[in-house]
């Protein structure tokens, strides 16, 4: 890839609402992730096999793991988090929190914030139902696609 189009790419992240941008083409993989300041970019080059795959057979442990997780998912629907911040159960540090494990909650009722980029996102139920386990542990960092809360 070509500086000039790689220039372009972190101007249109920079410019743009989106937090993170991949491509891949066939002589590499472009990551362009937006902070608070300049964007940071990852460039790889893959020729073989992507990275990834050495790993397990380096280390059997991997994949270890992967099957107590599975085991672990919760039953229910899950409330999963649309984005990557720091999770809050309530919308302050004295106020109770939005919901409890046995909270009754409707389609769209907030159920918890989430602070990106110094702004509080306020995330709201996808399904109506019952709490039944509040899987966040507020003031912590979640991922994009986390569970956060199971609904039944």
């Amino acid at each position: 890839m070509d500086l000039r189009k790689l220039k372009t790419l972190i101007d249109l992240v920079s410019e743009s609402n989106i937090s993170e941008l991949e491509i891949t083409e066939t002589e590499g993989k472009v990551r362009i992730v937006k902070g608070g300041g300049a964007a940071p970019v990852q460039y790889v080059q893959t020729l073989a096999a992507p990275p990834a795959a050495a790993a397990p057979a380096a280390a059997g442990a991997p994949a270890a793991p992967s099957a107590p997780v599975a085991e672990a998912a919760p039953a229910g629907h899950a409330v999963k988090s649309p984005m990557v911040g720091t999770f809050y159960r309530s919308s302050s540090p004295g106020a109770p929190a939005f919901v409890e494990v046995g909270s009754k909650v409707n389609e769209g009722d907030t159920v918890c914030i989430i602070e990106a980029m110094k702004i509080l996102n306020e995330i709201e139920a996808d399904k109506s139902g019952t709490i039944t386990q509040i899987l966040g542990e507020n003031g912590q960092a979640v991922e994009y696609g986390q569970p956060l809360f199971i609904i039944e």
